[in-house]
Formats: C-alpha cells, sequence, structure tokens
C-alpha cells in the first residue's frame, strides 16, 4: 500500500506513520506549514488543496489519511489565502461545521480520483477501554458529574458544536467549539474554579476518517491547572495518546481517567 499522510499537529499522524511502516508499507508524509509536528517529505501552505493533487498525481499516489489537529479556526484566518479548489470545496460545503468541511474534501478529491481508507486498524490499541485507566478512581461526586454530562457531550458532538464538555455539580460549564479543548478548560477554570470534570466523546455514528476525537498529556496538564480532578473519554471510540505517560500524569495530580 502507497498512501499520503496528510499530518496535523499532535501524536495521531506519528503513531500512523509508525505502524505503516511496521507493516511494510510506503507513506508519503505531507506537512501543513506552521501546523504539522512530525518531519514530512513535502510541506504545504494551508489551503493549498489544488497544490496537494498536483503532487499526488505527480508521485502516484491515490490513498490519502487525514490525521492530526487542524484548529477549527485557522479556516477564517486563512480565507484570503485558499486556492481555486479550496474554494471550490468551501462554496459546496452546506455549512462550515468540521465534520462538513472534510467530508466534502473528501468527496470533492474522491471525485477526482482519490480514496481514503479507514485509519482505524493502525490505531485501534490508542482507543480507550471502559474502566479506570490509571490507579484514581473517581469519587461519587464526579461520577455523577460524568455520567450525567455524557449524554450532553454526545448531543452536542452530534451537532457537531464540539468534542468536549466540562460540568461540575450537574451544571455545565464549559463547551468546546471553534476554540478547542485547550482553551475550553482554561475557560471552565476561570468560570467555576476547583472540581470541574471534562467528558470527551465522539459522534454516534464517529467516521474514523474524519475529526476523532483525542486526549493526552496536554489534556491532563490542562485540567491539573485548572484544578479539575476528572476525566471522563468514551471508550472504544476516542483515542488516548501516550497512554501510559498520560495515566502516570493522572495518578501524580490525582485525576481520575476514566472510559465511559
Amino acid at each position: 500500500m502507497k498512501v499520503c499522510l496528510v499530518a496535523g499537529s499532535g501524536e495521531l499522524p506519528r503513531v500512523f506513520l509508525k505502524r505503516a511502516k511496521e507493516r511494510g508499507e510506503e507513506v508519503y508524509v505531507v506537512g501543513v506549514k506552521s501546523i504539522t509536528e512530525l518531519e514530512a517529505d513535502e510541506y504545504i501552505a494551508l489551503g493549498k488543496v489544488g497544490r496537494l493533487v498536483k503532487t499526488l498525481e505527480k508521485k502516484g499516489i491515490k490513498d490519502i489519511v487525514l490525521l492530526g489537529k487542524f484548529e477549527h479556526n485557522l479556516l477564517f484566518s486563512h480565507l484570503l489565502t485558499l486556492d481555486e479548489l479550496a474554494l471550490r470545496i468551501l462554496k459546496k460545503a452546506k455549512d462550515k461545521k468540521p465534520q462538513t468541511l472534510i467530508k466534502t474534501l473528501m468527496e470533492e478529491l474522491s471525485s477526482l480520483g482519490f480514496s481514503f481508507p479507514d485509519p482505524k486498524p493502525y490505531l485501534e490499541e490508542l482507543l480507550a477501554p471502559k474502566g479506570r485507566m490509571g490507579s484514581v478512581e473517581p469519587s461519587e461526586e464526579a461520577m455523577e458529574d460524568g455520567l450525567w454530562g455524557f449524554p450532553i457531550a454526545k448531543t452536542l458532538a452530534e451537532l457537531d458544536v464540539g468534542q468536549t464538555v466540562v460540568v461540575k455539580e450537574k451544571a455545565v460549564v464549559s463547551v468546546e467549539a471553534m476554540e478547542g479543548t485547550q482553551k475550553a478548560i482554561e475557560r471552565a477554570g476561570e468560570l467555576a474554579g476547583r472540581g470541574c470534570r471534562v467528558i470527551k466523546v465522539a459522534r454516534r455514528t464517529q467516521d474514523f476518517r474524519v475529526d476523532v476525537p483525542t486526549v493526552g498529556p496536554k489534556t491532563i496538564e490542562a485540567i491539573r491547572k485548572i484544578k479539575g480532578d476528572a476525566l471522563f473519554v468514551e471508550a472504544g471510540k476516542v483515542y488516548v495518546l501516550e497512554r501510559e505517560k498520560t495515566s502516570r500524569l493522572a495518578d501524580r495530580y490525582g485525576i481520575a481517567l476514566y472510559g465511559l
């Protein structure tokens, strides 16, 4: 298999690349300038979709995997740099939700002969298990908050508003939107202080080729800063990056890491 990995920020592209190479597959990494964190074979500016197409046609690559974080607000700060193909995709999208934009991109490139294989088989080891992942059990109050906030988070994820909700004492403190998970957690700390609980979920019909939710050490550090005490993630649907390190940090800070 010869595949192009279009890599955003974060650890997910790195894990995919490692697993693909272990399977003896050839991966051509395309990075996005100022976003991609791993070493790429070629870098393309954000919004230059036509450049990507020409590159892959030249390389004879038809399979594309999109992985990593691309902050939603980057679209609005780079409108003037979008090329003709990117603008066409933007115009075709029925709205500007992350899932809509990515799926419209995939549909447009599929019409040009490209395909988008599911990367999940390469990453299943990262999926959150059910139950406790570290040594810290959620308190009774934290578990009540987690179970109470879980269906709210699922509804908001299905609406493609965001995949993270922060709650405290059965009240929604903050909701992730365009600003991303870290800032949603920071805002919760400013609003409600100590004792917040973070809940991260996937869409009910999660397409693992599109914007899969992830948590990791940075998430735990953000919760520590606001003196939160629990991170609940949807088991089997959320990727836990660097799970051993993430669990160790959670234990060190007295934060329960738990799959619902």
